[in-house]
């Protein structure tokens, strides 16, 4: 084990930080090897077959590729889940892991009907529909590929959310295709503009879906206009909006939102102090 540690690290070291190496390293132990990262400190002297060196290598070269991690393995976590993931879903980060657990601070022991719009792998709703157990929850997406992932993480954490394939850009068809109303209205929907692509890395430029990441230029906070109108139909008198934000758009997206006729309406910051969410009440 101790060489292949060595052979990763020599592969990679031109490409990525020591860090997220040692990070790739412990992910790839677990998953080739079924190493958790204490006996990966233990079992640096175990022999690995050739199968284990062969599919190292070939993880090895794809990470050369730039090819997110979490696509190679097939799998992430998110709020201690474990999610499938592909191309055709994004890779669920941090910051949406910390607006689920801002809903589900609120919401603990409470029954309500939620809706998760541009689901993707479903993260958000199966982790409310997972801790959230008297919660009845809806999750939509454009994307029939996202849906099946969705649905396929839904079964894979036993959880009972139900989806539906819709575009929330078209408003009134949105709103004939989600039946009811809802206590909690959630969405990380695209929020990067398209002149940012020069910021964004490979990984993300190569391989995650641009459809659930770009918004025009000239219309930034497209979705969050659509959402918030979307909202006053479908949201319960009092109930709740959260939405993930682009960092650059606090402010704009704050009044938008007011302008829409929604109340308490908070701007919060990541762990890393940018401006990244928005909980309003109808």
């Amino acid at each position: 084990m101790t060489e292949t540690i060595a052979y990763i690290n020599h592969t990679l070291k031109d490409l990525y930080p020591p860090g997220e190496i040692k990070s790739f390293i412990r992910l790839i132990a677990a998953y080739v090897c079924g190493l958790q990262p204490h006996q990966l400190l233990m079992c640096k002297s175990k022999e690995l077959s050739d199968t284990e060196k062969k599919e190292i290598e070939r993880i090895a070269e794809r990470l050369r590729q730039w090819e997110p991690i979490q696509y190679i393995l097939g799998e992430t976590t998110f709020h201690g889940l474990r999610f499938l993931v592909n191309p055709s879903v994004l890779i669920p980060r941090p910051e949406t892991e910390e607006l689920a657990g801002l809903i589900l601070k609120e919401f603990t022991g409470k029954r309500l009907r939620a809706l998760d719009i541009g689901t993707g792998s479903g993260c958000i709703a199966i982790a409310l529909s997972r801790y959230l157990p008297d919660a009845e929850v809806v999750a939509v997406d454009i994307s029939e590929e996202a849906l099946q992932t969705a649905g396929a993480n839904n079964r894979a954490n036993h959880t009972a959310v139900s989806f539906i394939q819709t575009d929330i850009l078209s408003t009134e068809r949105a709103k004939e295709d989600i039946r009811g109303t809802f206590d909690l209205i959630v969405s990380n929907p695209p929020y990067v503009m398209e002149r940012e692509k020069g910021r964004m890395g490979k990984n993300v430029l190569l391989y995650e879906p641009e459809q659930a990441l770009y918004v025009p230029d000239n219309d930034p906070l497209l979705f969050y206009r659509k959402i918030a109108r979307f909202g006053r139909d479908k949201l319960n008198r009092g109930g709740s909006l959260y939405v993930e934000i682009n960092a650059q758009c606090g402010n704009e997206t704050v009044c938008l939102l007011q302008r829409e006729g929604y109340k308490k309406v908070e701007l919060k910051r990541d762990i890393s102090g940018k401006d990244r969410m928005i909980r309003a009440e109808r």
